[in-house]
């Protein structure tokens, strides 16, 4: 009897104090500083990131990170890395309307900084991430996938779908993070239902050599069918994000290379110069996407299993960064104070604060993409005027600036 019962504590092996699914951006962080802030944690993912190199191509995705995210990544010990590798800095922001004319300039040492943010590769992020789990004692189970999870009192008990590579057929936490994505397969089997829209429009990608330097400036044009960024590359060049309706992307895509770039520049209102050459193109669709609630029995939501935003702002990244850190302060205030980390109140706190600053968020970038999408004559007047009295605000733009930048 005692071999069996030893059997069975092996399979199970010890409680953790956190296990996060998901191995991408959001959840290597978060496993990341919950193991620096001295909890038991395992990081559970089906597949390893593909290995980043400086020899390779800037990849398609890229992140605008914000100064409250860089803040984080640097206390992890992984920010010195991502920026010695690659990243475009940028000290300015200009956006204006392709309709009115309209701008609003955003400059970082009007605000006292040196700069607004890092364009950066989703992939560097996530492998400099990476890197740093086991020097941190995170235990790295991939590939490893839930594929079924019971809460008990103390407890969460988690059924690995891939056991047979993932060395046991179960493990126990204390609490589950879902980190597993923007379809997270968690959420669904939490019960936790989705709210949002389809915006019907796709964002293409790609990488552009412009006549003129891009001066470490974000260039943002508002258009009728959805805006067109041009985002700061180390290397000299533009990453574009260019949101358009679905049948306007799949047109765009099939252009050839001259005729894509042609368009691009007249799109861009020439604000670079001509589009000299580009990478080949990757398009995403775009929806808004929040969950109902951020918490479930001994689990919560994090990252884009918890929200996904219009990139239109960049700060769909941010947001899941910003989660990282209220979860850590959470989990860190529970211990503290002696209490069960994965009880309903403790997550509660985290799950009310973090959904309450994500919708305010979300909703801002939609209703902001709402009102860009005005065609009516009086209704482009009316928001050119407001963007210019918003522009010549020092305080409001000010703030704008602050909230932007996690401040």
């Amino acid at each position: 009897m005692n071999a069996i019962r030893g059997e069975a504590a092996r399979r199970r092996g010890p409680v953790l104090d956190v296990a996060v699914a998901g191995g991408g951006m959001a959840g290597a962080a978060a496993a990341l500083a919950l193991a620096r802030a001295g909890f038991a944690t395992a990081l559970l993912e089906a597949r390893p990131p593909a290995p980043w190199s400086i020899a390779d191509e800037v990849d398609l995705r890229v992140v605008g990170l914000a100064p409250s995210s860089i803040a984080l990544l640097d206390e992890l010990g992984v920010w010195t890395s991502i920026r010695a590798a690659r990243t475009g800095p940028y000290s300015q922001m200009h956006v204006w309307d392709g309709e009115s004319g309209a701008a609003i300039h955003f400059d970082a040492a009007s605000e006292g900084r040196d700069l607004l943010g890092h364009i950066v590769e989703n992939a560097l992020v996530q492998w400099a991430l990476w890197q740093a789990l086991g020097a941190a004692g995170v235990q790295l189970l991939c590939p490893a996938e839930v594929g079924a999870c019971e809460a008990r009192e103390d407890r969460v008990q988690i059924e690995l779908a891939q056991r047979e590579r993932a060395g046991g057929a179960t493990l126990s936490a204390r609490l589950l993070v879902a980190a597993d994505g923007a379809t997270s397969p968690l959420r669904g089997l939490a019960g936790i239902a989705t709210r949002g829209r389809d915006y019907a429009q796709r964002a293409v990608v790609a990488h552009v050599v412009t006549e003129r330097p891009h001066r470490q400036t974000a260039w943002q044009r508002f258009l009728p069918g959805g805006p067109l960024a041009l985002l700061p590359l180390a290397d000299g060049r533009s990453s574009i994000v260019w949101s358009l309706p679905q049948a306007e992307a799949q047109r765009v895509l099939a252009l050839d290379e001259r005729a894509f770039l042609d368009e691009l520049g007249v799109a861009s209102d020439f604000r670079l110069g001509r589009i000299l050459a580009g990478t080949p193109r990757a398009a995403f669709p775009l929806k808004l996407q929040l969950a109902e609630r951020y918490q479930g029995e001994r689990m919560v939501l994090l990252g884009d299993a918890a929200h996904a935003v219009h990139p239109l702002a960049g700060q769909g990244v941010n947001l899941g960064l910003r989660d990282v850190v209220e979860l850590r302060a959470t989990l860190v205030a529970a211990r503290a104070a002696g209490g069960d980390i994965g009880a309903a109140p403790v997550l509660r706190r985290y799950a009310r604060r973090r959904r309450s600053a994500d919708t305010l968020d979300a909703l801002g970038f939609d209703g902001l993409a709402r009102i860009f999408a005005w065609r009516s004559p009086a209704l482009v007047a009316a928001r050119g005027l407001g963007i210019g009295l918003l522009d010549r605000a020092a305080p409001l733009k000010r703030r704008l600036a602050g909230h932007a930048a996690g401040i």
